[in-house]
Order: C-alpha cells, then structure tokens, then sequence
C-alpha cells in the first residue's frame, strides 16, 4: 500500500511541478492587468479552445458527471447532448463577435467592463455584474475544492478537511503569479490529459469486463439502457429531459468561458478553435459516460460515493506509477478550472470594484498587486464553503451554472446581435436572470422541479426587451460602434 501511495504521489508532484513551472514562466512575461486578465490577447486556437474546455468542465466532468451515470443510467447523459449543444453555439454565435466587440469597446478586459463600455455606463452594470459573479464563483470553486478533497480523501487517504486545503494551496499558487497565460497554458496541458484519461479508463475497464456499454447496463438493470427512464422503470418526465438539455443554455453566461473569447489572438482564429473545442467536448462527454457505465459493470457491491467512481477504477485496475497519471487528470480538471475563476474573480474586484468606484488612476503594477490579493481572499471564502465533506460536485455546478447561465446569457447574446439594446435592458436582465435563479432555487415540486436556468434564462430575455423598448434609444455613437463591429 505504501509502494502505491509514493507512486501515484510522485507523478502528482512532477506534474504539479509543471505546471509551476509554467506559472513562473508566465509571471515573468505577465507586466499589466490586460496581460494578467487576458495575456495581451495573444493566444492562438489551440490553448484558446482547450483552456475553454478545460476552464468549462473542471472535476465534476471526472467525478460528477460519471457518477450521476453510475446512479441512475443513461437518463443522465441528457445533461451532455445540452453541453455538446451548447459548447457548438457558443463558440459559433458568441466567440466572434465578443472578441471583436470586446476590444471595440475601449479595450474591454472583463465582462462587467464590456457591459459598462457597450452600454455606456460609469458604474451600476459592472456592479451589480462583478456582484453575481463572485456570489456564484464562491458556489463554483467550491465544487473544484471538493473535488479535490474527494481526490486526496480517496487516494491517500487523509482528514476531508486537510485534502481541501492542500488543493486550495495549489491552484492558488500559480493563479496567483502567472494569470491568464499561466492558466490558458497550464489548462491546454491539463485538457489533453483529461481527454486521454477520459478514453483510456472506460475503454480499458470495459475490455476487463468483457462485455460492452449496453449489455453492461442490460445485466445490471435494463431500466438503466433507455434515455426515457429512470432507474426505478419510470418514465423519465418532459421536465426532467429539459431541465437536462437546458444545460446547454449556461456557456452564454460563463464569465471564465467567455475570457476566452475575448483574449484569442484574432477573429480568424475562432473558427479553428470551435473545431478543436467542440472535438474535444465530445471525446471528454463520451468518455465521461463510459466511465460511469464502466463503473456500474465492474463494482458489482456498488460505492459509497457514487461520484468517486472514476478514482476507484483507475485504483482497481492499473498500476501505481499508471494510476498516478491517470488520477492526475482529475487534479488537473480540478485546477483548470478553480484557477479560471479565481482569476475571473480577482478581475471582477479589481477592475469592476476597485479600480471603477475607488481609484480610477490607479496604476497598473497596483492593480495587479490588488488582483493577486483578490484570489487569496476569494479561495479562502471558497475553501471555507466547501469544508462540508457531504458536499456533492454537481449540485454545487449545477448552481453556479445556472446562475451565470441566466444573469449574463441573453444579455450577452443580446448585446451583440440587437442594436436596440441598452443600459436599462441590460441592467434589467441581469438583475432577473440571477434572482430568478436564487430564488427558484428555494422552491420544490412541480414545475418547480425544472432547473432553474430555464425560468432564469427566459425571464432575463424578456426584461432585457421590456427595459430596452420601455426606454430611450441607444446613443448614435453606440449605433456606430455596434455597425462597425458587426457589418
């Protein structure tokens, strides 16, 4: 045991090391806050799209996602087709535009601050936007930690709350120096790794098996083949199958997502990045399904923790030195995406906080000093949230998600395909996207059983049109803006 223990820890320290080395690397290159947020907006398709993906699907797409599989069957995969969905058009409908809009917009570097200048606001938009962002990424990086808890807990088997701390002290440490190259770099290696983990662990356990995905579920309970029910033979319910598909609707509102739009080299790289980003979406989607479906073959006793599914087969069936590899992809799910929206975070107190209300002229070596410090604050909130070690991974995304997905959607896409939008629609369909969320969130049964992002996206819609008809017209030079940008 202690042989196994040392070898999955030595792969965990060479990969941690560099991905350190990457963070020095970057911090070297990072001299302003539009490096530290965006890199200088240089990144080619490549880690544009990876980190994109990375950033996206964090640990619960190891843990959370297979383990929603081993309990309750291909009814489940649902919440893929949305994301598949949703990973195309966003990269479609959104990446172009915000990336030229972003920079159109007096250089843009947050979302808040894209809001304040498309709209021609001082100050309430990146407000009330910095406030749900760092409301909801509290929820978020939360997940990640857990996550991590849940890795170091199963693996080496130490105290819940020891593990929590341990991972929030490494994705602070290269967030904290490098930024945003050392997180799109960082997260580029870490996609491939996750990819390859996602395709080598089901496909291995299934040849040990023997028998393949829909025979495995047949023999375990046939219930669990269909996508149109539920374990238990029910039928599984319109509200259930949208609420699942309706996943798809949360990339329009991602902040950490949307980063990357905005720091790609140029609009002709965006295609290219959508090719290799929806690619790698479904390998990571497929693979995440097998490994659920692998799990429910092979532990014929069943898990305690149905979302720790991945780790057990990896323990169960390769060697240490290949485990240690294996499992590093769940590190590296965890820190893509943990160190993505301690950086969005920081961002939203520096930028749309500090720098907006309290010191306009401050200068940029201070305001990414006040953006290195921001991420320490956040992480601690958010480690203190995920001590809770019955925390699950995807019920704490799945509200993060839904929050941003419908605070910020249709007032993105909005922003960049109707003319007509202004200030107040803006303001409006943020304010009711995210209460709409909060809200729905405390109420069950009937149709309150139907994820909260679908009234959350809907009812933002419709206040950004309300609040835009119900007030004066947009400024001849934001219609300017908004025909040069847009043709």
């Amino acid at each position: 045991m202690m042989s196994n223990t040392l070898a999955v820890s030595l792969t965990f320290i060479i990969y941690l090391a560099g991905m350190m080395w990457i963070g020095l690397w970057a911090y070297r290159r990072t001299t302003d806050l539009s490096d530290y947020i965006l890199g200088g907006r240089s990144l080619g398709a490549w880690p544009s799209a990876l980190s994109a993906g990375a950033s996206d699907m964090s640990g619960w797409l190891l843990l959370g996602l297979p383990g929603a599989i081993y309990a309750s069957g291909m009814g489940e995969a649902w919440i893929a087709v949305g994301l598949l969905a949703g990973t195309y058009l966003n990269w479609l409908i959104v990446a172009p535009r915000l990336r030229a809009y972003s920079q159109a917009a007096s250089d843009s570097l947050t979302l808040p601050q894209y809001f304040s200048n498309r709209f021609e606001d001082k100050v309430a938009i990146r407000a009330i936007s910095a406030f749900f962002i760092l409301l909801f990424f509290l929820f978020y990086t939360s997940s990640g930690l857990v996550a991590g808890g849940k890795l170091f807990e199963t693996v080496f088997g130490w105290d819940y709350t020891i593990a929590v701390t341990i991972g929030t002290i490494m994705v602070v440490s290269y967030t904290l120096f490098g930024g945003y190259l050392a997180v799109s770099w960082t997260d580029l290696v870490q996609g491939l790794l996750m990819a390859a983990a996602l395709i080598i662990v089901p496909i291995f356990a299934l040849m040990v098996i023997g028998e393949g995905p829909a025979a495995v579920l047949e023999a375990k309970n046939p219930n669990l083949v269909s996508m149109f029910t539920s374990a238990d033979g029910s039928s599984l319910g319109l509200i259930a199958i949208i609420s699942s598909l309706a996943w798809g609707l949360g990339y329009f509102g991602q902040p950490h997502i949307l980063a990357r739009f905005k720091g790609i080299k140029d609009r002709n790289e965006v295609k290219r990045a959508r090719r290799i980003a929806v690619t790698w979406t479904f390998l990571g989607m497929a693979g995440a399904l097998l490994v659920g479906i692998a799990g429910i073959g092979y532990f014929e006793t069943g898990l305690p923790d149905g979302e720790t599914v991945f780790i057990s087969l990896v323990q169960a069936l390769f060697h240490p030195l290949v485990a240690g590899i294996l499992l590093a992809a769940i590190l590296a799910a965890i820190m893509s995406t943990a160190d993505s929206q301690l950086l969005v975070s920081s961002s939203a107190l520096t930028e749309d906080f500090y720098k907006s209300i309290f010191r306009k002229d401050a200068d940029p070596a201070s305001l990414v000093k006040i953006g290195r410090g921001a991420v320490v604050l956040i992480a601690v909130v958010a480690w203190f949230f995920a001590l809770d070690d019955d925390s699950s991974v995807l019920a704490l995304v799945s509200y993060a998600w839904a929050g941003f997905g419908a605070a910020f959607g249709p007032a993105v896409i909005l922003s960049l395909y109707w003319n007509r939008m202004n200030r107040v629609g803006c303001i409006a369909g943020i304010l009711v996207g995210g209460i709409t969320v909060v809200v729905w969130k405390q109420m069950t049964g009937g149709i309150f059983d139907m994820y909260e992002i679908v009234p959350g996206f809907l009812f933002s819609t419709i206040a950004v049109y309300v609040g835009s008809i119900a007030s004066t017209e947009p400024s001849k030079e934001m219609h300017a803006t908004f025909q040069e940008v847009n043709g």
